[in-house]
């Protein structure tokens, strides 16, 4: 990451679990660490698509925001800041608009997944529930980007096409004005950690099978007894290869505790001393980063002040480029 901008953004969905910490957060939290410059946004915008109820949206923008930076987002290293903070962002938006093709945004995951949902439940019109946010979701997305002339993307597997609809957009603009206004981004593609939920399913809100990651301990502990476990005998051998316990123990855990649990296993050990030995690992690897989360969020005002902070950054690169762009396109 040497030399290069690295850009992470992150919609604000409330207090993260197990599985958002492992697939998401921690390896986007490795890569701020090593690159020159890192960005990370708050993407609040993104979820008025869906969110409309005003404590809801407030309440998730903060919890996010604290979330990361409990988990380990340095804001003296890592620009952090809610996209709503940067306006320029918007308004770069709309000249991407100008430039974006219809065709590009019928092919757009989130549109097509919605026009196949209606198709599916028999409804007339397929556009039933499309917003022009969500239809226009990958624009949006492209500008947070393209901003900041970001050299790397960090994404999940399934977020590629959003940054090939970004440099097609980008392409476009270059080609029209003969300029290199807009840089093309790169994307490295992480595999997440899969952390599976306590019903053996993938960790997921939707399942009500997740483990916040911010619970008080006797909360999370008790989460973690609900675990689905056999009928097997407390003394019986048990096969670490075929336990919903072991298997996010292995993600959670250092390889020697997981020689240690599988030593155990093999041994005779009850589920729910298994289940201890993964509460206290968590609690171990959590409780201090709980403890921060809790204090930003009982400090919304310092809390505040470090986003507003990160605004004021991101504005100093996205204020004179939209002076540019302006400029090339002939409005200023």
């Amino acid at each position: 990451m040497k030399g290069k901008r690295v850009l992470t953004g992150v919609k604000p969905t409330g207090m993260p679990h197990l599985g958002n910490y492992y697939g998401a957060m921690a390896p986007g939290i490795e890569i701020s660490k090593i690159a020159d410059e890192s960005m990370l946004f708050v993407a609040d915008y993104h979820t008025l698509i869906t969110v409309h109820k005003k404590v809801d949206m407030s309440a998730m923008i903060m919890e996010t925001s604290a979330s990361w930076l409990a988990a380990g987002v340095d804001p003296n290293k890592t620009v952090i800041y809610k996209q709503s903070d940067v306006p320029e962002i918007m308004e770069i938006s709309w000249i991407l608009n100008c430039f974006t093709p219809k065709g590009l945004m019928n092919r757009a995951h989130a549109y097509k997944a919605k026009v196949q949902d209606n198709e599916n439940n028999g409804k007339k019109d397929l556009d039933t529930g499309v917003n022009v946010g969500l239809y226009t979701y990958p624009v949006l997305m492209a500008a947070d980007i393209l901003s900041f002339n970001a050299d790397v993307v960090p994404i999940g597997p399934d977020q590629v096409q959003h940054v090939e609809i970004t440099r097609d957009i980008a392409q476009k603009f270059n080609l029209n004005y003969k300029c290199d206004a807009f840089k093309m981004p790169e994307f490295k593609v992480s595999i997440p950690d899969s952390v599976p939920g306590i019903d053996g399913r993938k960790m997921s809100k939707s399942y009500n099978n997740h483990i916040p990651l911010f619970e008080d301990a006797k909360k999370m502990r008790k989460k973690v007894m609900k675990i689905t476990t056999d009928s097997t005998p407390p003394e019986a051998p048990k096969d670490p290869e075929n336990s919903i316990i072991m298997d996010i123990f292995k993600v959670v855990a250092t390889a020697s505790e997981v020689e240690v649990l599988k030593k155990n296993y093999s041994e005779g050990i009850s589920w729910g001393e298994a289940k201890q030995v993964l509460f206290e690992c968590l609690d171990k690897q959590f409780s201090e980063k709980r403890l921060k989360y809790n204090d930003l969020l009982n400090h919304p005002d310092e809390l505040n002040k470090i986003l507003k902070q990160g605004a004021e950054k991101a504005r100093a690169l996205a204020t004179p480029f939209l002076k540019e762009l302006k400029s090339i396109v002939g409005v200023s």
